[in-house]
C-alpha cells in the first residue's frame, strides 16, 4: 500500500485522501495514517508546486551546473555536497558518474547573476577542480509534467 500512496502523490500532491482511499479499498484513517509515517521516516520530503515560470511576468533564468570536484578522505563528497546545498540559489544537486561529480541546478534573475553566482562563489570552493555551465533555454517537460502548449484548434463545433 506504501508504494501505491508514494505514486499517487508523486503524480498528484492535492489528490484527495478520499479518492486514495478507493482506489486502495480501504479507509481514510489508514491512507492519512501510512502518510503521517511516510513523512515522520522522512520518505515524504514536501510538497512542492510545478510552476511554469514561462507564463509569468517574473524573470528567471535555470541552468545546469557540471561540477568537478576532489573528494576528501573520509567525508568523499558529503562535506562540499553540504555546502553547496545550503547556497539558496542552489534548486537542486546530485552526485553524478561519468564525466562530472555533481549536478547542480540554479536559478537566478539573470544571466549575469547565475554567472557571478558560478564564478564568485561555486567555482571558487576549496574543493571545486572545474565548473561548466548550461543555461536552460525552455522546458518542455519537468517533474512529469509536460509544459508544451496544445494548439487550439480553430474548426467549428459541427453540431446536430
Amino acid at each position: 500500500m506504501r508504494n501505491e500512496i508514494l505514486r499517487m502523490l508523486e503524480n498528484n500532491s492535492k489528490i484527495d485522501l478520499h479518492d486514495v482511499a478507493l482506489m486502495l479499498g480501504t479507509d481514510e484513517t489508514v491512507v492519512l495514517g501510512e502518510i503521517e509515517k511516510l513523512e515522520k521516516e522522512g520518505i515524504i520530503c514536501g510538497y512542492p508546486t510545478l510552476i511554469n515560470w514561462d507564463k509569468t511576468d517574473i524573470d528567471k533564468v535555470s541552468a545546469l551546473i557540471e561540477v568537478h570536484v576532489t573528494p576528501q578522505r573520509g567525508s568523499g563528497y558529503e562535506k562540499l555536497a553540504e555546502r553547496i546545498t545550503n547556497y539558496p540559489e542552489v534548486r537542486a544537486i546530485y552526485l553524478m558518474s561519468g564525466a562530472y561529480d555533481f549536478a547542480v541546478f540554479l536559478e537566478g534573475k539573470t544571466l549575469k547573476e547565475v554567472s557571478m553566482f558560478v564564478t564568485t562563489r561555486l567555482s571558487t570552493l576549496d574543493d571545486v577542480a572545474g565548473t561548466t555551465t548550461h543555461f536552460i533555454l525552455k522546458k518542455y517537460k519537468d517533474h512529469g509534467m509536460i509544459l508544451i502548449d496544445k494548439p487550439v484548434s480553430e474548426r467549428m463545433k459541427v453540431t446536430p
